[in-house]
């Protein structure tokens, strides 16, 4: 399918092997024939998570990103680790981020947020049940946790304080999913 529009492999290599990202360049058949260079950043996935109370507040956090020299409100987040199942991840990471565990998960969607330079995607997941605990955040890791209501949460991607993708991306679903409008999974 779509073969009039396929690249293909020939041959590549990593060019810089991190702790966490990989960079690769490949030398790609182009569908007219040419050959060309594609770099990408291999990534091994993460998760996000949704936590929504009974009573229709979410738990978000702020976190500084040095990448872009700022704090970003975002949902609790984390790499999938070698071997982790997605849903095994994501119970982690809430945990880790926030100290919550929850009862009751759902399998949201997943997302590929930089399709152009990254094999990076993210699962998300809609979690329930909500029991608040002791958070248990890596070495290095800073975050600030608090809540919002769906509506202040787009109002938030409105007004520009929310703009990172996996969240806007999160909120816009909540919405849907408490509308009763999208069903998750």
């Amino acid at each position: 399918m779509d073969s009039q529009l396929r690249e293909t492999r020939i041959d590549g290599e990593v060019v810089y092997d991190g702790g966490f990202l990989k960079l690769a360049r490949d030398i790609v058949s182009l569908p007219n024939g040419k050959h060309t260079a594609r770099e990408y950043i291999k990534h091994p996935g993460a998760v996000v998570i949704l936590p929504l109370f009974d009573d229709g507040r979410v738990l978000l956090e702020r976190q500084f990103r040095y990448p872009l020299d700022r704090v970003f409100i975002e949902f609790p987040a984390g790499k999938i680790d070698p071997g982790e199942a997605s849903l095994d991840c994501a119970r982690r990471e809430l945990q880790e981020e926030t100290g919550y565990i929850a009862s009751d998960w759902q399998s949201v969607c997943t997302i590929h947020n930089a399709i152009a330079y990254s094999d990076e995607h993210l699962d998300l997941f809609v979690a329930r049940g909500l029991t608040a605990g002791p958070t248990k955040l890596d070495d290095g890791e800073f975050l600030e946790v608090f809540t919002a209501t769906v509506p202040e949460m787009l109002e938030m991607v409105r007004g520009g304080q929310i703009t990172d993708v996996k969240t806007i991306i999160g909120a816009f679903w909540l919405e849907k999913i408490i509308a009763g409008a999208w069903t998750p999974g």
